[in-house]
């Protein structure tokens, strides 16, 4: 079961239809959405479900976030001292986590303080998701932006993991190409537990709903008859992903503090170094992009063209 789903929905009263079906899909216990539109008074009634929102910025409706929260799950709305559109929350799945749904506009100028300020603010362990408009080939862009730096030095500054892999997030209609600027980020402990994949339809939006499952409902099965290629590997998002950290160590048995480590360092090898017999990540590529096999059928059932263009912010 897919524990959390993060999607910027582009105005979610005329998404609702689009909504249930994500929801019949993939019965997720929290959804994250961005760009909701939604006024301060709005109120959307879904059975199960109880909404949690924080508007955009300005008079004019656009941007804002929200939460769909199941009532089958105890949580809490967290408080947040920021200017950023970010909406935070603490819910009890197989054990406290929080959980940040943010945005942050592409023409909207944004300074590391207030980047800083909000990660500060959320009690660990702790996941992180949203349309942050950053380019960076960490998560599969071509280039580089100023946002995509901002991410980068919040992910190397607070120890945090990144779950993305190169698969697009986004569609350009204008240009029809793919990008990739929704990411899903959390604290150390809980990368061995959380994995990411990206739903193949859009759902009427141009963004592409982030799902993410955690494991823990199920035996973590590691098949080592699959190997490594090494002389393929991404030692430099091997490096990014595989943060030990103190807790992992401290205040732990020798057996718990080997394990953890192990766990970390599977998970980034998993993410970064390709394994011979793993047809289903075989990666292709269009316009200096990697593009995952489930992606590119998606692409062809749009009828797109696979050019090269410079990266647009969304």
């Amino acid at each position: 079961m897919a524990n959390f789903v993060s999607w910027n929905c582009r105005g979610i009263k005329n998404k609702f239809s689009n909504l249930k079906d994500i929801i019949n899909s993939h019965q997720p216990s929290i959804i994250a959405l961005q760009e909701t539109y939604l006024k301060p008074e709005d109120t959307i009634s879904l059975q199960h479900y109880n909404l949690l929102h924080k508007n955009g910025i300005g008079n004019r409706i656009s941007g804002g976030v929200a939460w769909r929260i199941s009532n089958s799950f105890p949580s809490s709305p967290l408080t947040l001292n920021t200017s950023l559109q970010a909406i935070a929350v603490q819910i009890h799945t197989h054990s406290l986590i929080t959980v940040c749904s943010l945005y942050l506009p592409p023409n909207t100028s944004v300074d590391q303080v207030s980047l800083n300020n909000l990660v500060s603010q959320l009690p660990e362990p702790f996941i992180i998701l949203g349309d942050m408009n950053g380019h960076s080939p960490l998560w599969g862009n071509p280039d580089t932006n100023t946002r995509g730096l901002q991410i980068e030095k919040i992910l190397n500054d607070y120890n945090l993991c990144l779950l993305n892999n190169d698969e697009s997030t986004y569609f350009h209609e204008p240009t029809r190409t793919f990008h990739s600027v929704d990411l899903a980020i959390c604290t150390p402990s809980l990368l061995p537990y959380l994995s990411l994949q990206i739903n193949n339809d859009l759902h009427n939006s141009d963004h592409f709903p982030l799902i993410i499952s955690d494991c823990r409902r199920q035996n973590l099965i590691i098949h080592s008859a699959l190997r490594y290629n090494f002389k393929t590997a991404n030692w430099c998002k091997f490096s990014s992903f595989a943060k030990i950290t103190k807790e992992m160590l401290s205040n732990n048995s020798i057996d718990t503090a080997v394990e953890n480590v192990t766990a970390v360092l599977i998970a980034a090898a998993d993410r970064s170094i390709p394994k011979g017999s793993n047809t289903f990540k075989k990666q292709g590529r269009f316009g200096g992009i990697q593009i995952s096999v489930r992606q590119k059928r998606n692409k062809e059932k749009l009828g797109l063209d696979f050019a090269e263009t410079q990266l647009p912010q969304t």
